[in-house]
């Protein structure tokens, strides 16, 4: 009876907590991006790249334990192919932690051939034992302490069927530093074909493919370059005038690549012109609802999954929904998103850019039907003709649209003539700061061209490119910072792309 009265007690905690916070539950089940986008690295068959990142701004030199993907975590990407904002197929992913060096100071330990005791090492560890085991290069690696391995299961119409491969996905660990491990070779190990055709997976600590100047805009429009409205040479530069505020970032990534074919519901590759060419695509997080806190024993959870966070569109959240309603967001399903519609159709980013800006940009009268491609199935996203579905915040792919291939792809997507960028998916390139502020507060959605004249088509944050390469294959992630050799490149520093060129502006 004690125990009831006191777990019911702490229920009720909770959820007054819950109701009257603004920030997410819990930082590892916090989910940062989602992409989708036409693979574009060549082969036959049309297929989708699919990527979920969460627990960011992880740095690669914290130790010792880092911040693995959560055992207790259901990473899900979810994709509605029928208009009505339900999941149909279900990609989930589970993650298993090994302590494989429980004695060791730190989970990643390494160099060279291996370290040995000297010769005056004391008694009882004889000289010529080995101390410190090679530099990691294989997931079997000695030093290699804490190992995740990874089990993926796609949900269609109620069946559950495990994607398995050769043996076991084992995730990419952080990148402790170029002494302690190989981390490229690791990278390339983890890329996994698996028993379905057509289908790869992967999953590690990755750069942060997000970029963008949060620094300035969350300290309330305090940017260099006048109030968001870039100029004609800022804005195609694709280089970065302020600082990336994510740079020397890692993040925890998850990525799977299938045929267009597995995931439309006709089971074909539809033209662009179909009602059925085009999905939705969002990212859950969900544990356990009790867990019960053991001290010293470590802590033991139970009961049905609870969704902890969810995303969509870029931004939504932080941009758009109100701080006291964030939450809710979060833990409710997009198929009850019309609550949010005053946000949605009144945008108050759009209004703060009218004011700061004394009336010089001009901002559509609500309710704001221009941004409803952004939450329904319509045009010039899905085909006419599409059913519009219920309002809902996601991201919507319509795969048809043919890849473009990245010499030729616009970082500005849809609004840069590029048909396959965002909002059309969105790929790790696209540019979604500058994009989401045009369409949220230019109106460009409102017809073709989809774009503006004046001040309108030029707003942006002046951080154009991230500052790693991505790769131009599946996952296309770039690596992780070196934990030894990481840089976050603050305003007024040299060098503001990629550690070179001119001085970031403070």
């Amino acid at each position: 009876m004690r125990m009831r009265i006191v777990l019911t007690v702490a229920a009720v905690l909770l959820v007054a907590a819950a109701s009257a916070s603004a920030a997410p539950i819990e930082h590892e089940g916090r989910i940062s991006d989602v992409f989708a986008f036409r693979s574009y690295d060549g082969g036959a068959t049309p297929r989708v790249t699919l990527i979920l990142c969460a627990d960011p701004l992880e740095e690669s030199g914290e130790g010792p334990g880092w911040r693995p993907f959560d055992p207790e975590v259901l990473y899900e990407i979810k994709i509605d192919n029928d208009e009505d904002t339900v999941a149909d197929i279900v990609f989930r992913f589970r993650f298993a932690t090994e302590q494989r060096l429980p004695n060791i100071l730190t989970a990643y330990f390494g160099a060279g051939a291996g370290v040995v005791a000297p010769a005056n090492s004391p008694a009882p560890v004889p000289p010529g034992t080995l101390i410190v085991p090679p530099k990691i290069a294989s997931f079997s690696s000695p030093g290699l302490g804490q190992r995740q391995a990874y089990t993926v299961t796609m949900i269609k119409g109620g069946v559950a069927t495990p994607i398995t491969g050769v043996g076991p996905f084992f995730a990419v660990p952080p990148n402790a530093g170029p002494r302690t491990v190989d981390y490229d070779a690791l990278f390339a190990a983890a890329i996994n074909t698996t028993t379905l055709p057509s289908v790869r997976v992967f999953a590690g600590n990755v750069d942060d493919p997000s970029f963008g100047d949060r620094g300035a805009f969350f300290d309330t429009l305090n940017t260099p370059t006048n109030a968001y409205i870039l100029s004609p040479v800022e804005d195609a530069q694709l280089a970065n005038g302020p600082s990336d505020t994510l740079s020397g970032f890692a993040v925890n990534a998850i990525a799977i690549e299938v045929p267009v074919s597995l995931i439309t519901r006709t089971g074909a590759v539809e033209a662009a012109s179909s009602p059925a060419a085009t999905i939705g695509v969002w990212g859950s997080t969900a544990r356990p609802r009790l867990t019960v806190r053991r001290a010293p024993l470590p802590p033991q959870s139970a009961g049905a999954f609870s969704q902890v966070d969810r995303r969509g569109n870029p931004l939504t959240s932080e941009l758009l929904i109100g701080t006291a309603f964030k939450q809710r967001f979060a833990l409710d399903q997009p198929k009850n998103d019309a609550q949010f519609s005053a946000f949605f159709l009144d945008p108050l980013l759009a209004r703060t850019f009218n004011a700061v800006t004394a009336g010089a940009l001009a901002i559509p009268t609500p309710p704001r039907v221009d941004l409803l491609p952004l939450l329904t199935y319509a045009p010039p996203i899905a085909a006419p003709g599409t059913v519009p579905g219920p309002v809902a915040d996601l991201l919507r792919l319509n795969t048809g649209v043919a890849p473009t291939a990245p010499a030729s792809a616009s970082r500005l997507g849809l609004l840069g003539g590029d048909p396959a960028g965002y909002p059309n998916g969105r790929r790790l390139f696209d540019d979604v700061f500058d994009v989401a502020l045009r369409l949220v507060a230019g109106g460009v959605l409102a017809g073709p061209p989809f774009s503006t004249s004046g001040i309108n088509s030029r707003l942006g944050d002046g951080v154009n490119v991230n500052d790693a390469p991505y790769r131009t294959t599946f996952p296309y992630l770039a690596s992780a910072p070196s934990g030894r050799n990481r840089r976050h490149i603050d305003p007024g520093e040299p060098g503001c792309t990629a550690g070179v060129g001119a001085s970031c502006l403070p």
